[in-house]
């Protein structure tokens, strides 16, 4: 009998341009999740800090090709993307090299679409159903990339002190590059992280999210967790290190959330 093809990629880029807002650990904790429950995922590790890939036990002498040989020099996502310790999930690594990009593409022409026209390759294969791009804490060439490949924005935020800040550029940003490289594109939702219920600020701040980006706002919250806050140093995503700790129930939850919200969307669009 031959394999069942998996749905339509859905590429997704997990975006703030604020550091520390738990976007890298939203991104391997969901692919990981989505992969859990039997989806094909790619994690692409847009951020040259490859917090990712190390988060995901890819060790630098693994990472033979890298996001930076895929855009530079045209090499395909399958040739460079290894295989992580959950099966079903896919790793794109990252390496410092990229933070110079921006200067070393200049003005080469198509230089926001380098990143859509590698994942044309992957939609083709239709090997995958979800791709996350994890990006860097920056509103870069990479970042525009990531949003000129997406079909949606995540975008976590953290509910502390300042949690709104800089978020009106970023949906800026999102609408600049919606009217010029991207007119699908859409913010998909709002993830709020680092929830601390002993803290009446992150109340507060929940709150105040959810009075502005109303239904974009996941129901689900990421609380603040140790166990989750360890499983990078072991190289886990949180599901893997401590499938029972309060972070991973949530990443879990979440992960249902995502793809009930995208059964729904897709529906819709028909």
């Amino acid at each position: 009998m031959p394999e069942a093809k998996t749905k339509p990629l859905r590429v997704l880029a997990v975006a703030n341009q604020k550091g520390g807002v738990g976007k890298t650990t939203t991104a391997i904790n969901i692919c990981a999740a989505l992969a859990a429950v039997g989806e094909k995922v790619l994690l692409i590790d847009a951020d040259p800090q490859g917090n990712a890939s190390t988060g995901l036990g890819v060790p630098r002498h693994m990472r033979a090709k890298t996001l930076y040989d895929v855009l530079m020099d045209g090499v395909s996502i399958a040739d460079a993307a290894v295989q992580t310790e959950l099966p079903g999930l896919k790793l794109l690594p990252s390496e410092p090299d990229l933070s110079g990009v921006e200067l070393e593409l200049g003005q080469t022409p198509r230089r926001s679409f380098k990143l859509k026209d590698a994942l044309a390759a992957v939609r083709a294969e239709e090997s995958y159903s979800y791709a996350l791009i994890d990006c860097p804490p920056s509103l870069n060439l990479l970042t525009i990339n990531a949003m000129t490949a997406a079909d949606a924005v995540l975008v976590p935020l953290q509910c502390e002190f300042f949690a709104l800040e800089g978020l009106t550029q970023l949906m800026r940003t999102v609408e600049l590059v919606k009217g010029s490289l991207n007119p699908a594109l859409q913010i998909q939702g709002v993830v709020l992280t680092m929830y601390d219920r002993r803290n009446s600020l992150s109340a507060q701040v929940a709150r105040d999210v959810r009075e502005h980006f109303g239904d974009k706002v996941y129901e689900t919250i990421i609380p603040r967790n140790v166990r989750v806050s360890e499983a990078p140093s072991f190289g886990k995503p949180a599901l893997i290190y401590d499938l029972k700790c309060s972070g991973s129930q949530a990443y879990l939850k979440l992960a249902r959330e995502l793809v009930t919200r995208e059964r729904v969307e897709r529906a819709s669009a028909v």
